[in-house]
């Protein structure tokens, strides 16, 4: 018999005094949630605050900062959710919002930018965001109804699918839960949003676990302030037309028909598409496992709240979604597997359980090698569910490829700082390799994505096989991202509109005056804020680097296209200039004069 859910209302009371004066674009309240006390803070930071820090991954960091030295199953830990002073508005491609802490799989900043409905509820709820402290005693749900936050009992849904939790809570708003891997301590547990969007990397299903949260969600009535109507309006029709002249966005092979899978075959053709555990670097049958061949699927568009570009394909027959990038090519060419509805299963099986599909594809590639075996469908489909219930083989690898690894004293592990690396090999874009080293969250293509420079020659190409000039462009790739973050906008825009635009649309909701130049730097401060929360948990330069792999193997020349090791001298001296450029020491640790200038204590 279901249990009859609890309910608890928890106290709200105010952080300052008198509430900030009326903004635009920014809501001027932040929602501090104890679940230990039940008890609700309501902050109102100076407009001050949110210049500085914009929002989104700016301002999450803002509030980890504090306690980005305790352990991350810590209560005090803060789990921070975030919109940016863009959500809810016109704003092109802004439905986004960030989740952070810190990460249980890597021990670095944990963050991920995820799409759906949430972000633009919570905003209209009347929060920027939420700061989650504290454990329930028990399973919980937290309910946001316009500013009304109640903690709900949810020992019923203990071991409950994300779709099942889903299903169950949609009509009180956007949904944000988690599945039984998160329930069962999987380092790489994400959180799913609406039931298709993953805020998928660092483990971050799993603080929500430490926390006793099941689920979250969020609906709202409140109207959002805009400075400039007109001007909004202006600045949106040129972001729209920049998109639409853009052939990787709006192409007949771009982003809007194919999705992120459209990268499938520049990334084969390119002999850079990682297969059998990064081993070689092409896919002899990956012209049918391309997104071409996924049109078999009866499929429609679909996307974040308020996107224009739409890059997901919802099946029409089922609620389930095609994979994205990443996974069709994890799933495919790194696991050798030829099974295109193997692909389609370990995805819907990845999002019902509540796993990262770049780390579980990867963690199972890196086991598959270490006992020099090759998996069939059905085994990898297996070892999905015995990872996410502990479960025989699977209780090895639910730390992840790292941890397995080193117990096994295996240097078999594709990541860096323990998250392992998405479908880019590093062999055959030298800007990807640095950018793999030095982003603040692991392992991870989207802290600067040079792919848009090397592959995509989006906004100005760069010879992927050459190091010069690549230090200073994912050092500017890192800043403007971060600020992107932060906005919140969606990166795939950015492959036709630059911060120049965006700038214009800033001023116009915010009324704050703003060019190109300024909202880089607030990114530039962002990121250096992240050197600094890294730096306090003891990364160095030591941490950001390649696996031994990549230096000493090459990947599979062809065709003309020869993809020899990198060169570790010149990776290096690559690092190092990078270094010298952000304003950090030989080592990689940040300078106290370097981030006084951000206003910043080090």
């Amino acid at each position: 018999m279901r249990q009859k859910n609890a309910t608890t209302n928890i106290q709200q009371t105010s952080i300052n005094k008198e509430p900030a004066q009326s903004m635009y674009g920014w809501i001027g309240k932040i929602a501090h949630i104890n679940l230990t006390t039940k008890n609700v803070q309501v902050e109102y930071p100076p407009q001050s605050l949110y210049e500085k820090w914009m929002g989104g991954r700016g301002l999450a960091g803002y509030y980890l900062r504090p306690f980005i030295t305790s352990s991350w199953d810590s209560p005090q830990m803060p789990l921070c959710i975030f919109t940016g002073p863009l959500t809810a508005t016109n704003s092109p491609t802004s439905g986004r919002m960030t989740i952070m802490s810190r990460s249980p799989l890597t021990g670095t900043i944990g963050d991920s930018s995820v799409g759906g409905r949430f972000a633009r509820q919570l905003k209209r709820a009347g929060f920027d965001g939420l700061v989650i402290s504290g454990k329930s005693d028990n399973l919980s749900g937290i309910e946001i109804d316009d500013q009304a936050i109640t903690i709900i009992s949810a020992r019923s849904m203990a071991g409950w699918t994300t779709s099942q939790v889903y299903n169950h809570v949609k009509q009180k708003g956007a949904v944000a839960c988690i599945g039984p891997a998160a329930e069962n301590n999987v380092r790489f547990s994400c959180v799913m949003v609406d039931r298709h969007h993953a805020a998928g990397r660092n483990g971050l299903g799993l603080i929500f676990s430490s926390k006793n949260i099941k689920y979250i969600t969020v609906k709202g009535s409140y109207r959002i302030k805009i400075f400039d109507h007109e001007k909004l309006k202006k600045a949106r029709q040129d972001a729209l037309r920049l998109t639409s002249a853009s052939p990787i966005i709006s192409g007949e092979q771009g982003l809007m028909y194919y999705g992120t899978g459209a990268l499938f075959d520049l990334i084969h053709v390119r002999r850079m598409m990682p297969t059998r555990n990064f081993k070689k670097t092409f896919f002899e049958i990956a012209a049918h496992m391309n997104a071409f061949s996924y049109q078999q699927y009866d499929t429609r568009q679909s996307g974040c709240k308020g996107c224009h570009i739409l890059c997901k394909r919802k099946m029409k027959d089922s609620p389930d979604v095609l994979p994205e990038f990443e996974t069709m090519s994890h799933f495919s060419a790194l696991n050798e597997n030829p099974d295109i509805h193997m692909v389609v299963e370990a995805n819907r099986l990845c999002n019902e359980l509540g796993m990262d599909t770049i780390s579980s594809a990867a963690t199972i590639s890196a086991y598959a090698e270490s006992i020099d075996q090759h998996f069939n469908s059905d085994q990898i489909l297996q070892l999905l569910h015995d990872i996410a219930y502990k479960k025989n083989n699977g209780a090895w690898l639910a730390d992840g490829s790292d941890t397995y690894c080193q117990a096994k004293k295996l240097n078999l592990s594709m990541s860096v700082k323990s998250q392992e690396l998405p479908a880019y090999d590093p062999r055959g874009a030298y800007g990807m390799a640095l950018a793999y080293a030095t982003s603040t969250r692991g392992g991870c293509h989207l802290r600067a994505y040079p792919i848009s420079h090397e592959i995509l020659r989006k906004p100005s190409a760069t010879d992927r096989f050459s190091w010069s000039g690549k230090a200073r462009m994912i050092k500017l790739a890192e800043d403007a991202f971060a600020c992107v973050d932060s906005l919140i906008a969606c990166k795939f825009v950015f492959l036709a509109v630059s911060l120049e635009e965006y700038a214009q649309i800033y001023s116009s909701v915010t009324g704050v005056s703003s060019n190109m130049k300024m909202l880089q730097t607030i990114g530039e401060r962002i990121v250096y804020h992240e050197r600094i929360m890294n730096a306090l948990n003891g990364f160095c330069a030591i941490h950001d680097d390649l696996p031994e792999r990549f230096f000493n193997e090459p990947g599979s020349s062809g065709h003309g296209i020869d993809i020899p090791p990198l060169r570790r001298s010149e990776f290096i001296n690559s690092r190092q200039k990078y270094y010298t450029i952000r304003g950090l020491s030989k080592n990689g640790m940040p300078i106290a004069d370097k981030a006084r200038t951000f206003e910043l204590d080090f």
